[in-house]
């Protein structure tokens, strides 16, 4: 991994609301989550977990799929 994305990957998770999102996704595993029920299992805004899936995305920790 590169200094730069490690860094990115580092400071995306280095809050405790986009950390709580990464870890549910991982228990998930690779069927996921739907953004609704990530907002309903941590009691998050939805404005705010669009935010923070947007940050975990960008940092390519997580893949974003609409269905």
């Amino acid at each position: 991994m590169e200094l730069k994305s490690a860094v990115t990957a580092l400071s995306a998770l280095a809050h405790d609301g986009r950390l709580s999102v990464f870890r549910l996704l991982v228990q998930a595993g690779g069927e996921g989550v739907a953004a609704g029920e990530i907002a309903r299992r941590l009691d998050v805004p939805p404005n705010t977990l669009s935010s923070n899936l947007n940050i975990l995305s960008n940092a390519g920790l997580i893949g974003i799929r609409r269905e």
